[in-house]
């Protein structure tokens, strides 16, 4: 069994140069004979294939375009001060679109807070990380990026997720566990860089607890700055976070120096 089948230039030698995508109608042979189901099944494969790739990656760049139309939203204008409506026109996408992908606007909040996940590497870590290559010094890199946030979008702006965190926690259970997976993401970087810190920082320090006490640090120090307008609590806050950690870093330098006497 055979049909004619227009083939990309590139996969025909007899094509030469062509300005256009496809070239010329070539013969496509089976070869052993197969059962002409067989046939119909692999002829239908190849003429709607590629054009089933292409509707999948339009609607996965159409779901990409509202999730990250609803992420800016809701960073700006909050998750309840957030239309459907506010979204569509963001993304430029249809009502259809939207409740193809979410059926409600908890859906959409939960894709998200997923993409928040993602984004904490490439965006929140890998930043800092590279202006500086000691362990304490890019925990406060980290921390030098909120400041920056605050400053220069005049306070209007904070951390995303403790701003979901107060806003919705209470009424959406599902939104209220990724948001503490971030936390605890965010968490777990701090804890790494303990580790790479090594014996620099007293051997019985709690990590845990530490990346608990780094966090609440941040998330306070911006709710004040956001609430004064100012930066001046910020680096108070910020500040007395140095003082407590060059207190660790005396104290293990003591002992070994007590160790060695």
């Amino acid at each position: 069994m055979k049909e004619q089948r227009r083939v990309p230039d590139s996969a025909n030698p007899k094509a030469g140069k062509r300005c256009s995508n496809y070239g010329e109608m070539i013969d496509v042979h089976f070869y052993p004979p197969m059962p002409v189901t067989i046939e119909l099944t692999i002829l239908y494969w190849m003429r709607h294939s590629s054009t089933e790739l292409n509707d999948q990656s339009t609607q996965v760049q159409t779901r990409d375009r509202i999730v990250e139309a609803a992420r800016q939203l809701f960073f700006e204008r909050g998750y309840t001060a957030t239309g459907i409506a506010d979204v569509l026109k963001a993304a430029d996408a249809n009502s259809g679109s939207l409740y193809h992908f979410f059926p409600s606007k908890e859906d959409l909040l939960v894709a998200v807070l997923e993409k928040y996940q993602r984004m904490l590497e490439p965006q929140v870590l890998k930043p800092a990380f590279a202006r500086t290559k000691d362990p304490i010094e890019r925990l406060f890199k980290i921390l030098e990026g909120y400041r920056l946030l605050l400053e220069t979008t005049d306070f209007q702006l904070g951390c995303p997720i403790g701003n979901l965190a107060l806003e919705v926690s209470n009424s959406h259970t599902k939104a209220r566990t990724l948001i503490v997976e971030n936390f605890q993401a965010w968490c777990e970087a701090v804890r790494g860089l303990i580790a790479e810190a090594g014996d620099r920082l007293p051997s019985d320090l709690d990590s845990e607890g530490f990346a608990t006490h780094v966090l609440a640090t941040m998330e306070g120090a911006v709710m004040l700055a956001r609430a004064y307008r100012s930066l001046e609590p910020f680096d108070k806050t910020i500040n007395q976070l140095k003082d407590y950690i060059r207190r660790l870093l005396r104290e293990r330098s003591a002992t070994k120096r007590r160790r060695t006497s």
